[in-house]
């Protein structure tokens, strides 16, 4: 029998994902779904193959005992007012990225959680990929030296063909293309480069091509970031490309360099260093939520529950700093400054 029951706010694409992950780890299952459209309970069971009992109510739903954990997976804009409930409910809490659509309303979140003493995880489910777990286990081996440079940058176009699009485009919606798309960019960059920034600098433009013309923001921006520590790093969220996905990282240290599943290290001193050596990793090649590495951050995140402890990597507090720098280099970006 395992230990918690999770309920899932909003029936969107992300909530599929959600739903098939929680079933597949070992101590959660999804008992019951809030969502604003009114969805038949044996539809929905019969969908996930699990028993599913279906609200049009959030506060109903978060009232009932039987529920332990949330599932946050609706629009960005309803995050905060959502989170707060949930985390008032005393329900722990999963919460799709962006956490919300502006810095306040992240405290807003932040105080709820802190006041109520429940945990929240966020999905920077990037940091449970093989990519990225293989890319910071090299960079605390000491291959690469020193890190004094990283580049993290998203290529995905989120045109008319996506699912996202629709809602996407807009402003009040979506936020930014960085908020957005590129936040995972940015948080893999101070996965790997450290937590404190001092300062950072952005610029945003728009495609000519008409595919994109219905953006209500910039749909790319590149974002250079001073962190503390005197090292410099770099971000581009891209969502107007026309190109296959791509996550890029290139990480240069005082010993060596990443490129990708690539490197280049002093510390093998029989490497030719106009070739790369390639490493066996999975790669993030795809914007869709099915390929996500959501199961290995939930398993973890029910295990912290479970234990009543931290979550590692992807805890509430580790989003907020990323969050914070993805609100700063928006400010930069418009204010241009």
């Amino acid at each position: 029998m395992k230990k918690f029951n999770v309920g899932i706010i909003g029936y969107s694409w992300a909530a599929g994902a959600h739903i098939e992950a929680i079933n597949n780890t070992s101590l959660a299952q999804v008992t019951s779904l809030y969502s604003s459209r009114r969805h038949v309970d044996g539809e929905i069971s019969a969908r996930h193959g699990s028993k599913i009992t279906c609200y049009t109510d959030l506060d109903e739903m978060l009232a009932s005992p039987d529920i332990h954990i949330v599932s946050i997976c609706s629009y960005p804009a309803d995050h905060s007012k959502q989170a707060i409930a949930a985390a008032r409910a005393g329900k722990h809490m999963i919460i799709e990225k962006p956490l919300a659509l502006s810095w306040d309303d992240c405290l807003a979140i932040d105080s709820a959680v802190k006041e109520a003493g429940v945990k929240a995880c966020v999905c920077f489910e990037a940091r449970y990929a093989g990519q990225f777990i293989t890319t910071k286990a090299l960079i605390d081996s000491g291959l690469l030296g020193k890190i004094h440079y990283g580049e993290v940058d998203y290529y995905h176009g989120i045109g008319p063909w996506y699912h996202q699009f629709r809602w996407n485009i807009k402003k009040e919606a979506a936020g930014s293309s960085l908020l957005s798309a590129g936040c995972h960019s940015m948080d893999a960059l101070f996965l790997c480069m450290g937590n404190e920034f001092e300062s950072i600098t952005s610029y945003s433009t728009n495609s000519a091509n008409k595919d994109f013309s219905k953006y209500e923001y910039p749909s790319t921006s590149v974002s250079i970031i001073k962190f503390k520590n005197g090292t410099v790093g770099k971000v581009a969220s891209v969502i107007d490309c026309l190109q296959p996905y791509y996550l890029r990282v290139h990480l240069i240290g005082s010993e060596g360099t990443l490129l990708d599943n690539k490197f280049y290290s002093t510390k093998f001193g029989a490497l030719d260093k106009n070739q790369w050596s390639k490493l066996s990793m999975s790669m993030i090649d795809s914007g869709d939520v099915a390929d996500h590495p959501y199961q290995a951050q939930f398993e973890e995140f029910f295990k912290s529950v479970d234990e009543n402890r931290d979550m590692p990597l992807t805890s509430l507090s580790e989003a907020l700093i990323s969050h914070k720098a993805v609100f700063a280099a928006d400010e930069s970006a418009e204010k241009n400054k």
